[in-house]
């Protein structure tokens, strides 16, 4: 069974708190949190970016297993923010992290889901015996335009898994995915910012792809869920996941672990892969985490995780990072966002 054997994440210390941006507009604070329930989120420095940060959280990765790197069949990067329009981030990764000649390197762009289909990429490579290990990484630096609603969330880390067959931390038990064209959210080459189709993100995006994609493999697995530990979906927000949490038959106990959009805003394709990893800090062997991405454009991988006991030894503490931060005023953030 292939699975994930390590991952690691990375998340900048700079914060900048959403009352800090809605006063500059003139926008009531309160109004603006209760509405996203995002009280802050992570600003990647002015000399940070989807590769550095790609670079940091696949160290990670690499810092508990003992892996031969010409055994990485496969490097996969997804974001939104690559750093070249033409120019691979994958190949540059591959090649600061010491992997070297006979390995495949693709980026891979999905909006919010960038990695995880590149997930299910690697999951065909692994269980064809094609590659041995699969490198996936999320990483996005969120640019959002000055006075949009998407400046109050879109923030900055990276998230990285090793892929393998053996001593595996997750077994990937069955996944699902469910896609249609439905443009509600988009940037045209050359423009700078994306657009959004405001409430049309939500209702025929983000909850008809979840719902479906995730009712497809409760199906197919025969799964309830009541019998998940965890679960956990993509936050743009910190309304949203709770919403569709509800709507499939989760309760707030098994989704609350991996709410960290409130602390850490939306990091777009890191965004659901850093709510896994806060569950990675809680959970025990056994338990099963149901899993959930979306992504503009639109579509959604749903997948059905297993704890092994390799938890113990190679869990990380994201909550540890999530308290080492250090705040920054509004001008600050456009500099470090290379508005201004």
């Amino acid at each position: 069974m292939a699975g994930i054997v390590s991952y690691g994440f990375y998340i900048p210390k700079s914060r900048i708190r959403i009352g800090d941006i809605a006063k500059v507009w003139g926008k009531e604070e309160k109004n603006i949190s209760a509405s996203l329930k995002v009280q802050e989120k992570t600003v990647a420095g002015i000399d940070e970016d989807a590769l550095t940060m790609a670079y940091e959280s696949s160290t990670m990765a690499f810092s508990d297993v003992a892996i031969d790197k010409r055994k990485i069949g496969a490097v996969y990067v997804g974001s939104e923010s690559h750093p070249y329009a033409v120019n691979p981030t994958s190949t540059i990764l591959a090649e600061m992290l010491g992997i070297h000649g006979s390995y495949l390197a693709s980026d891979t762009e999905f909006a919010c889901k960038a990695a995880t289909g590149a997930l299910i990429s690697g999951l065909g490579l692994i269980n064809s015996k094609m590659a041995d290990y699969v490198l996936v990484a999320a990483s996005d630096k969120a640019q959002s335009m000055p006075h949009d609603v998407l400046e109050y969330t879109a923030s900055s880390a990276s998230v990285s898994l090793i892929m393998g067959r053996q001593d595996l931390l997750l077994k990937i038990i069955d996944y699902s995915t469910f896609s249609t064209d439905t443009p509600d959210f988009w940037r045209r080459d050359g423009i700078r910012y994306p657009s959004h189709g405001g409430r049309f993100t939500g209702q025929p995006a983000y909850f008809y792809h979840i719902y479906n994609a995730s009712t497809d493999l409760l199906t197919k697995t025969k799964l309830k869920p009541e019998k998940f530990a965890h679960a956990v979906f993509h936050m743009p927000n910190g309304k949203f996941p709770i919403q569709i949490a509800y709507k499939l038959g989760f309760d707030f106990n098994q989704l609350k672990q991996s709410l960290v959009v409130e602390k850490l805003g939306n990091s777009y394709t890191a965004s659901a892969l850093l709510g896994l990893v806060s569950v990675l800090e809680v959970a025990k062997k056994g338990d099963l985490i149901f899993f959930a991405s979306f992504g503009s454009g639109a579509g959604s991988d749903a997948f059905v995780f297993q704890v092994t006991d390799n938890i113990i030894q190679r869990r990380k503490r994201l909550s540890v990072s999530i308290n080492d931060k250090k705040y920054i005023d509004y001008a600050t953030y456009l500099k470090f966002m290379d508005v201004i």
